[in-house]
């Protein structure tokens, strides 16, 4: 009998997005809202995600650390990442609000 490690929730898959900073802000991907849908299926992750800009220059940097960090995640096999720019990016209110951006 196979030994299968217990499906990822999102909360997982969120804690270690939570680890990779934007190397140009200082923060991490989740705060900064680059993340706009998880989806967790079997032995796989599918992350839609944005950049700051469109040219941003750490976005193939970004990329790589989601794809490799979240393989690190028991059970998980596979990674895939969708970039999109629609929407465009904002910065969350909350940390607008907690950078004083008021």
């Amino acid at each position: 009998m196979e030994d299968h490690a217990p499906t990822p929730t999102t909360q997982d898959v969120v804690r270690v997005l939570e680890t990779i900073i934007d190397p140009e802000l200082g923060i991490d991907l989740w705060t900064l809202g680059l993340i706009y849908d998880i989806d967790i299926g079997d032995e796989q992750i599918n992350i839609r995600m944005t950049f700051t800009s469109i040219g941003c220059p750490a976005g193939a940097y970004l990329v790589r650390e989601v794809r490799e960090r979240t393989l690190e995640i028991p059970g998980i096999r596979r990674v895939e990442v969708e970039v999109v720019f629609d929407p465009p990016w904002e910065i969350p209110e909350d940390l607008k609000a907690s950078l004083g951006l008021y």
